[in-house]
């Protein structure tokens, strides 16, 4: 069991910042298992033995880049904030980091668990607006309605259809599932 905190959260930082130092000095062809490890100050079977591989690594990395830095803003009122948050996801999803950390999310991930914890993520954002609404009085989906209908047809478009994307989708998404009054 892994503690929180302690060495293998130092490890895991120093693990971390190296990988994202190595890409920003030498680019993509610079992650080397031996080159992440020097970096960091530790040995190579350290990162084999916690991460299994690089593309491992890579999404370990990439999962944590993708974690919301804080809670959506609040504008007032559901429909508002739906699309404030849904249009700043498109955006920073259909980046060409946010590509990048979504590829690598989902290469290194032979269980799944790096694509759920993406997925919690967003499930947890959306549950802020929906809580903030439900303290407005307002009427809302749930959680799910609004990752089926909203987020997953982003997702979708950003993974297989990127050129059909346009900066209005997440609004057209978003009032199909809060209709004007």
């Amino acid at each position: 069991m892994v503690r929180p905190g302690g060495r293998s959260a130092r490890v895991q930082e120093a693990v971390h910042a190296a990988v994202r130092q190595l890409e920003a000095e030498a680019g993509r062809t610079a992650l080397t298992v031996p080159a992440i490890a020097a970096k960091a100050g530790v040995t190579p079977s350290t990162i084999y033995r916690r991460w299994g591989d690089l593309r491992e690594l890579l999404s370990d990395v990439a999962v944590e880049r993708l974690r919301p830095e804080a809670p959506p803003e609040d504008h007032g009122g559901l429909a508002e904030d739906l699309r404030a948050w849904a249009g700043q996801f498109l955006e920073e999803m259909s980046s060409p980091p946010g590509r990048a950390y979504i590829r690598d999310a989902l290469l290194g991930d032979p269980d799944g668990t790096n694509a759920g914890q993406c997925s919690a993520y967003a499930a947890e954002q959306v549950d802020v607006i929906l809580a903030r609404a439900a303290a407005r009085g307002e009427p809302a989906p749930d959680v799910e309605t609004v990752l089926d209908r909203v987020v997953a047809p982003i997702m979708y478009r950003i993974l297989f259809r990127p050129g059909s994307l346009d900066a209005g989708y997440p609004a057209r998404l978003v009032a199909e599932v809060i209709p004007a009054r």
